[in-house]
């Protein structure tokens, strides 16, 4: 996969530096380097990347391929795509689903039926790259790069938070005000797989709004200002209101859903090949549409 730019002002500079410029980290320039002896390219000649540009020169960047994993099996299993380009795409996951290969499960999860997609479209980039990660129960959104510029470009987004996530959650009892900030610190607890908050704990912030309540639950709108795992979970059980469905973190499990009641229900970014703002809602699910009946 080919990427080309021209230097338009500043000094003279080396082809690396110029590349990290562009969003090619320095990982992805010393593989190139270890993977391929045509990576860079200076005004159509292959150069290395010590090379220096001058204003006008033509730079060029050669992807290797990212060859097929054998240790991660093809899933031919559906897909429900949202959007997709050539190097990204985003796909709404059902609840039940793991987004990742593990020790219960190598065989069929999010990775697996990506890595079946791009086969059946004769991809040379075999190694789904996941931007977005969401728990296996949670449903929703997730954004997936096709490769390993683009997850760079987008692993740089989400470190300045360019990247804006939004989750629908059902939060058991009623809530003592309609729009917070719930900020409290998240660690792992001594023992078990569970999230807790504790001052010793990362800094983590969760900012709600409610948007209806009934006698028994409460249907939130979440926004992450932070990324700690299980941390909408977490934060709701502290201050006493947590998902149905989420017995991980003793939420009500008969209240009509089985899993955690928790949604990635819109997603945007900037498209860092085009420079367009992308923007995308995914509908609650059946299990957790059953229960807006405000």
């Amino acid at each position: 996969m080919q990427f080309e730019w021209q230097k338009e002002t500043g000094p003279d500079q080396t082809v690396k530096k110029f590349l990290g410029t562009k969003g090619v980290s320095h990982r992805l320039i010393s593989a190139a380097k270890q993977e391929s002896d045509a990576s860079f390219q200076l005004n159509g000649d292959l150069v290395d990347a010590s090379e220096f540009v001058s204003v006008g020169d033509t730079i060029g960047f050669n992807l290797p391929d990212e060859p097929s994993d054998p240790n991660v099996p093809v899933s031919y299993e559906p897909l429900d795509i949202v959007a997709e380009t050539n190097h990204w795409l985003v796909v709404n996951k059902e609840a039940g689903l793991t987004v990742v290969p593990g020790p219960a499960n190598r065989e069929d999860t999010l990775v697996n039926r990506i890595k079946g997609h791009l086969m059946n479209e004769n991809s040379a980039q075999l190694v789904p790259h996941i931007i977005t990660r969401l728990d296996r129960f949670t449903s929703g959104l997730v954004l997936v790069a096709k490769h390993r510029y683009a997850n760079s470009l987008f692993s740089e987004q989400l470190a300045n938070h360019e990247l804006k996530k939004t989750y629908i959650a059902i939060v058991s009892g009623n809530m003592e005000k309609a729009h917070d900030l719930i900020d409290k610190p998240i660690r792992r607890a001594d023992e078990g797989f569970n999230q807790i908050v504790a001052p010793d704990g990362k800094s983590a912030q969760t900012e709600y709004w409610v948007l209806g309540q009934n006698d028994d639950y409460s249907l939130v709108k979440v926004n992450l200002l932070t990324g700690r795992t299980h941390q909408i979970r977490v934060h709701f059980q502290a201050i006493g209101h947590p998902l149905l469905g989420d017995e991980l973190y003793h939420g009500p499990l008969n209240l009509g859903i089985s899993r955690q009641a928790l949604h990635a229900s819109e997603l945007s970014f900037t498209d860092p090949f085009t420079g367009e703002l992308q923007q995308f809602k995914a509908d609650l699910p059946a299990d957790m549409a059953q229960l807006n009946n405000f």
